[in-house]
């Protein structure tokens, strides 16, 4: 599954809060940018972003002077921000609960940006929809949990971590598809199939 980091443009600029609206475009005409990230005062700052959008809404649709005007009065801060090792899955849900469009990269510092357009056409989701991947990993760990169990036995500490990756799994795969829980999880259903494992249960169901 591909990350944040491998879809985000490195291509970002920085604004001061203090520069005008007015120098805000200039910059982003020059580098044909839809946002610019606010930097930091301070290592216990928080970064900003302009965008576009504040721009024509809070500036040009009121008449005012980019000239006069200031980034700060403008700008939204703190921003949103997304963790690099973010699944692209995850980030096009936060900027779908959020409303957002864009939203900068951060690890120990800005590293890049990443936008609904880096979604849409920098990720796999057309070749590798995350509720088919989910399900073949779901598959792949029942059969796995399975084969592990009768290799070790029902008690075996192996045994239970691989029922526990299944029940993972499948819960993210009824968060992911928004869809009603089964009335028994993969692993109930075989809990029913083999009674003796009743002690493994109670253990999976109580971590």
């Amino acid at each position: 599954m591909l990350k944040a980091s491998d879809i985000m443009s490195q291509d970002v600029a920085t604004i001061l809060g203090s520069a005008t609206a007015a120098q805000a475009i200039k910059l982003m005409r020059l580098k044909d940018l839809h946002a610019l990230i606010v930097d930091t005062r301070s290592p216990q700052d928080a970064y900003g972003i302009v965008t576009q959008a504040d721009i024509v809404y809070k500036v040009v649709a009121y008449g005012k002077d980019p000239e006069k005007m200031r980034v700060y009065e403008i700008m939204t801060k703190p921003c949103i921000a997304v963790n690099p090792d973010l699944g692209v899955e995850y980030v096009a849900r936060l900027f779908a609960n959020t409303g957002i469009h864009v939203a900068p990269v951060i690890r120990d510092g800005l590293i890049g940006i990443i936008s609904l357009s880096d979604i849409l056409n920098k990720g796999d989701f057309l070749e590798n929809p995350k509720s088919v991947v989910l399900k073949r990993e779901l598959s792949r760990a029942i059969a796995d949990a399975k084969s592990t169990c009768n290799a070790k036995g029902f008690t075996a500490p192996d045994c239970l971590d691989a029922w526990q990756l299944v029940e993972e799994i499948q819960a993210e795969a009824v968060y992911q598809e928004g869809t009603i829980p089964p009335e028994k999880t993969a692993f109930q259903e075989y809990c029913d199939e083999h009674p003796e494992i009743l002690q493994v249960r109670h253990q999976v169901a109580s971590r």
